[in-house]
């Protein structure tokens, strides 16, 4: 993916995926957000955190399939969000590009996915995002989450079951 053809197709496809979903397309969201998939491509040839190994495939099975949610999402300040089991950062850090005011905590047991999307956020500079390294029926948290997000972690009734001890008050956002 690095000759910049690859990246202008990638920039083409991204932003058209996105209007088709009736997303606003920034430039500097889209620039980050191919700097995550570049992140994701070089990483994933040495610790398999993605079965999709073609990049364009990775524009519309992870950006654009994370991507989708946006306009779920409430749109009150502060909104805290919890992405459980988010393996290589899907959705979690496309989500934390696209809304850089809200807070994500993204949480996964695998240690070297979480080194990845670690060094993925210290790389996009995304200081709404904070990462955690242990089992969602293990960690505790600072503070209830406003929406529980997940892409591929479990069934549905699992995960709601697992997911409902971290809401706010009596009321539900689980997005999955």
């Amino acid at each position: 993916m690095s000759p910049v053809t690859d990246r202008a197709a990638m920039f083409a496809q991204l932003r058209a995926g996105m209007a088709e979903l009736g997303l606003a397309a920034e430039a500097a969201a889209v620039d980050a957000l191919l700097d995550y998939l570049e992140l994701l491509t070089r990483w994933n040839s040495a610790y398999n955190l993605t079965s999709i190994r073609a990049p364009e495939q990775m524009v519309t099975h992870h950006l654009h399939d994370a991507l989708a949610v946006l306009p779920s999402l409430p749109a009150r300040r502060p909104l805290r969000v919890l992405d459980v089991g988010t393996g290589g950062g899907v959705p979690g850090i496309p989500l934390a590009i696209a809304r850089p005011d809200a807070a994500f905590v993204l949480l996964d047991a695998n240690h070297k996915k979480v080194a990845f999307v670690t060094q993925a956020a210290i790389e996009l500079a995304l200081s709404n995002v904070r990462v955690v390294a242990a089992r969602v029926e293990d960690f505790v948290a600072d503070a209830p989450f406003d929406v529980v997000i997940s892409r591929a972690f479990s069934d549905l009734p699992s995960f709601a079951a697992l997911a409902a001890r971290f809401e706010v008050g009596h009321r539900r956002d689980l997005v999955g």
